[in-house]
């Protein structure tokens, strides 16, 4: 974690996009300012899981997002400050991974496979 915070102070940067994925594939984000990233890569950031189709009812709405540190990257169109971007896994308040993650079950298929001695290399074609 401490290198993460280390590289966004060098990089100056000013706004954090935290991206999840929803249950259609459409990348979402919630934007935090620099001086939340050290709490939300430690304990995750809430969010309104009602709010995202697909997710949960309103009664059960308390969701969090975990950013992966790896997914580190700079948003070079962002024009409000340095921004950047990291890909997170999304979590129920419990703290067990929200069955309907997409990135969740890409890596559970994946460990499946794993086990059954299949390796897969997955990445993403934008169009």
């Amino acid at each position: 974690m401490d290198d993460v915070l280390k590289r966004a102070e060098k990089d100056n940067v000013k706004f954090v996009e935290l991206q999840f994925t929803d249950i259609h594939g459409m990348t979402k984000a919630v934007t935090i300012p620099m001086d939340k990233l050290a709490e939300s890569l430690e304990k995750g950031t809430w969010f309104d899981g009602s709010s995202i189709e697909g997710f949960t009812r309103i009664a059960e709405s308390d969701m969090f997002l975990m950013p992966d540190p790896a997914t580190y990257a700079i948003l070079p169109w962002e024009n409000r400050g340095v921004t950047v971007r990291f890909i997170c896994d999304v979590y129920m308040p419990d703290g067990k991974p929200f069955e309907g993650d997409p990135r969740y079950i890409l890596k559970r298929v994946m460990a499946e496979a794993k086990e059954l001695g299949y390796e897969y290399n997955v990445g993403p074609e934008l169009e």
